[in-house]
């Protein structure tokens, strides 16, 4: 603690000062990333590899700042995810557990973010993502919510608190004077999380309803858009909410005059659903985004009808409530093949690696086309000791060594069978550049492989298989670049 108060209240309006400060007096490093944004008034922080020693002059700077408009917490660490039961017990041990999983490091934290709430004038966005708040972290939480004079965004966006936890953040939410956007994206939220919602939506409307009656006297007109309350609500990525839950925010929504976007992206919503949302925007005039996109039960007639009726009632594109871009269609062109690699065995020459896969653009010597992606193309290998398996790689070795030597290291354009281009990379654990020519020439004039060169013809059948594959592969990607296509066509709709 710093003992002069006079100090303490200059580091209140200048947070790194205050921050360095702190660091001064135990004695570590501060955090490069803590400046990173603070020219914009924002703490933007990734806490993953935060150490537990450097929270401390962290959390008391933020629990007496002043001057911060937008604090983002955000925790990325996933541990298992997607992965097979060995995989994940290695992963155990590589990857280590941040600080921010422990108990007492959230309380903490949301005890600084609760005094920084409290005393705050400017503080308008809050961001906790990715984090494990448990019970006592979000009534402290909440109670910092409710103490706030000008927050306007809140987001736990990938914080699995649940339909409790969601009922505890809603008692500060459905007072507050100046909340305007709240995200709860990935949360563990079911339909009982979303008639939370829908009652905290009933309980503003009936103290609006009583603003706008008293704002209507003597013949005046009441604004609806400078009254408090919530603006926009994002559900995404809840796949319990279901039908149920899109009937309880219709339900609200039928007589709503305020709200005016609720994001509902992959919520299990089916036509039932979709089919209550869209008889509520028959009587709502004010909803201007209504996103119930990745909900693949509901019909495209269906979606394209409430998308119309919402941008109807958008009229301008000037608009500050924006439809959320989707992430997974740009995401998907960025995905590249990996490529596979076979390793033959070792001998006395060396370890003969095979890579097997789509051909660089850089690669290629002079004098020779690149390769297209299509007709780079590679089946899998035939394994040795099978129909068909030719012992192509001895027989290039002797047939570019008869006129001289060759270099222990380096890629040969090898065609398998059918012709199809594979690159191949020879390494050769020996230090010298050259192989002797005895041992190349007891390999030519072997009578084993005479029988093996007389059979690199491939038969028809084995032709039309490989034919067949390649047909099945660009079918495949036809109906990968049909779906893009499709998302695109929609987002494009919604942007026009």
């Amino acid at each position: 603690m710093i003992e002069s108060v006079k100090i303490r209240r200059q580091c209140m309006l200048d947070f790194y000062s205050h921050y360095e400060h702190l660091c001064a007096l135990q004695g570590s490093v501060p955090l490069k990333a803590v400046k990173a944004n603070l020219a914009q008034g924002a703490l933007d922080l990734i806490v993953d590899r935060i150490k537990a020693g450097d929270w401390a002059p962290l959390l008391n700077a933020i629990r007496h700042n002043k001057t911060l408009t937008s604090i983002g917490i955000r925790s990325f660490h996933q541990q298992g995810l997607g992965e097979s039961g060995v995989e994940r017990y290695k992963t155990y041990f590589r990857r280590r557990i941040p600080a921010i999983r422990s108990k007492d490091l959230t309380g903490q934290l949301c005890k600084a973010v609760k005094g920084c709430l409290s005393i705050s004038g400017v503080l308008k966005n809050l961001e906790l993502q990715g984090l494990l708040l448990r019970e006592r972290d979000l009534i402290l939480l909440t109670k910092g919510l409710a103490t706030a004079s000008s927050l306007e965004s809140v987001s736990l966006a990938h914080c699995p608190i649940g339909d409790g936890g969601l009922e505890t953040i809603c008692q500060s939410v459905k007072n507050s004077a100046t909340i305007r956007y709240v995200n709860f994206t990935g949360c563990s939220l079911t339909w009982r999380g979303a008639e939370h919602m829908a009652n905290v939506l009933k309980h503003q409307a009936m103290k609006r309803h009583g603003e706008a009656w008293a704002e209507s006297l003597r013949y005046r007109r009441p604004d609806l858009d400078y009254m408090t309350g919530l603006r926009r609500i994002t559900f995404n990525c809840n796949m319990l909410v279901g039908d149920r839950g899109a009937s309880a925010f219709a339900d609200c929504l039928g007589e709503d005059l305020w709200l005016k976007a609720l994001d509902l992206q992959q919520c299990g919503i089916s036509n039932e659903g979709a089919r209550s949302l869209l008889d509520a925007l028959q009587t709502n005039t004010t909803l201007v985004v209504l996103d119930i996109r990745k909900n693949p039960l509901i019909d495209h007639v269906m979606m394209k009808k409430i998308i119309e009726r919402v941008l109807m009632n958008g009229n301008s594109a000037n608009s500050e409530y924006k439809w959320l871009t989707s992430p997974s269609s740009k995401d998907a062109l960025k995905t590249r093949p990996k490529k596979r690699t076979i390793v033959l065995g070792s001998g006395r020459k060396g370890k003969a690696t095979i890579r097997i896969g789509l051909t660089s653009k850089k690669s290629g010597s002079p004098g020779k086309t690149n390769v297209s992606v299509k007709d780079s193309y590679s089946p899998k290998p035939l394994p040795p000791g099978t129909k068909g398996f030719l012992p192509w790689r001895t027989a290039e070795r002797a047939q570019r060594c008869r006129g001289g030597p060759v270099a222990s290291t380096e890629e040969l354009p090898v065609k398998i069978q059918t012709g199809i281009p594979v690159k191949v990379t020879v390494e050769s654990a020996s230090t010298s550049e050259t192989e002797d020519t005895e041992d190349l020439d007891d390999v030519i004039h072997h009578p084993d492989l005479a029988k093996s060169l007389d059979k690199i013809n491939v038969t028809k059948y084995q032709q039309l298989q490989l034919e067949l594959e390649e047909c099945m592969e660009k079918l495949k990607e036809e109906q990968r670049a049909r779906v893009k296509a499709e998302e695109r066509i929609m987002e494009v709709m919604i942007l026009n």
